[in-house]
């Protein structure tokens, strides 16, 4: 590993822990709550303890000043939902976009087992090649996504995640498979730092016990996006999520350091 790759893992990590708020979804499902003040909500998520944040590349002037010493991440292709295919993830930049948008790792999404899997892998080797003559860390989000294939199944992610690994990526994202002894399978697929998607947004206790899981399954973290900014607090949420990832705290322990009590 390189100074320049190890310095910005750093960036976007905590002593090799990371939560990743990801803040993309303008692209995908355009301006909805949480991201028309996306200024607001990226103060509010790096204040509550989250290391770096995502966007697309156009609305790095709307991060920098307001992102509090974390890092910064810029995805690279995308798809929207209102498009004929969302899983047909279309490339936005390049790894030298992505270092003039100020970035201090790049990310890029494949959907393993789907139509455009072939194509996808190719454009993510291109990527990480590139990326690795900057020093700049690839994130994969690497999903079991497409024709019968189970979004959960531990070994379906675990071969995303090793596909990941195999193509060159520093950092893989996936789906969470429910707990943490099957999520142990997907983990010791990879010698690469696995994190989870946040998934479909729950009430704070179900974000806070799936992240318990994950991490219990040796998880290196979260990268997640709906719950956290789209929360009606976002910065207590990403308290609560950093206290299990960067504390091990119990799920009790972390919803009281987001200031949630329950009744």
């Amino acid at each position: 590993m390189t100074a320049g790759l190890s310095a910005r893992l750093d960036r976007i990590s905590t002593n090799d822990r990371y939560l990743i708020v990801p803040m993309d979804h303008g692209l995908t499902m355009g301006a909805v709550d949480g991201l028309v003040d996306i200024e607001s909500t990226i103060d509010g998520v790096t204040s509550g303890g989250a290391d770096a944040v995502l966007t697309q590349r156009g609305i790095a002037p709307r991060v920098h000043e307001n992102k509090n010493d974390a890092g910064y991440i810029v995805h690279l292709n995308g798809s929207t939902t209102i498009g004929p295919d969302e899983s047909d993830k279309r490339v936005t930049g390049t790894a030298e976009d992505a270092v003039r948008a100020g970035a201090d790792a790049v990310s890029f999404h494949i959907n393993v087992g789907s139509d455009h899997e072939p194509d996808q892998i190719e454009e993510l080797a291109e990527l990480t090649a590139d990326a690795d003559r900057l020093g700049l860390p690839v994130l994969a989000m690497a999903y079991a996504r497409g024709p019968g294939v189970d979004e959960t199944d531990p070994e379906a992610l675990g071969h995303a995640v090793r596909l990941a690994e195999e193509v060159g990526a520093d950092v893989v994202k996936t789906g969470y498979s429910g707990d943490g002894d099957s999520f142990e399978r997907v983990t010791e697929s990879t010698r690469l730092p696995v994190v989870i998607a946040g998934g479909s947004k729950g009430t704070d206790r179900d974000t806070v016990e799936m992240v318990r899981g994950a991490m219990d399954g040796d998880a290196a973290g979260v990268s997640m996006g709906r719950s956290i900014f789209q929360h009606e607090d976002p910065e207590g949420i990403a308290r609560a999520v950093s206290a299990v990832v960067h504390d091990d705290a119990s799920v009790d322990d972390a919803l009281a350091a987001g200031g949630f009590v329950e009744a």
